[in-house]
């Protein structure tokens, strides 16, 4: 997949690379401020299964 994307940039190394930099941010701020918040409530992390003995 990753050799896909590569080969479909336009432009030379270094315009690919810059394109490829661009990908990786917009698909980590996609996550960190979309998807993370939304399945957030149905991870059960506020589930504590320690006991205070």
């Amino acid at each position: 997949m990753y050799v896909w994307i590569w080969r479909h940039l336009p432009g030379m190394l270094a315009l690919r690379l810059l394109q490829v930099l661009l990908l990786v941010a917009a698909v980590s701020a996609l996550l960190l401020f979309v998807v993370f918040p939304w399945i957030e409530p149905h991870l059960p992390i506020s589930q504590v299964t320690v006991d205070s003995k």
